[in-house]
């Protein structure tokens, strides 16, 4: 099921050109389709541990999910 605009989710696999990596938190703003049929996009709002955003990306729908109660939230240095 796709995440409804502005739920949190995380990725689920490291995006290297975007520099995301599997278990980031980020925030759904919108979803835009391929222009060539290929798989649609989420456009991710991407924020640092005090909540200040730091880039929007788009990435592959496959490549988010939505948070559930079992995650458990850790911090990176980007």
């Amino acid at each position: 099921m796709t995440p409804e605009l502005y739920q949190r989710v995380t990725i689920n696999r490291d995006i290297p050109d975007e520099d995301l990596k599997q278990g980031d938190v980020a925030r759904v703003v919108d979803y835009v389709k391929h222009p060539q049929g290929g798989e649609d996009g989420a456009v991710l709002e991407v924020f640092n541990a005090l909540g200040e955003s730091l880039r929007v990306v788009i990435v592959p729908v496959s490549a988010i999910e939505a948070l559930r109660a079992e995650h458990i939230l850790s911090v990176r240095v980007a």
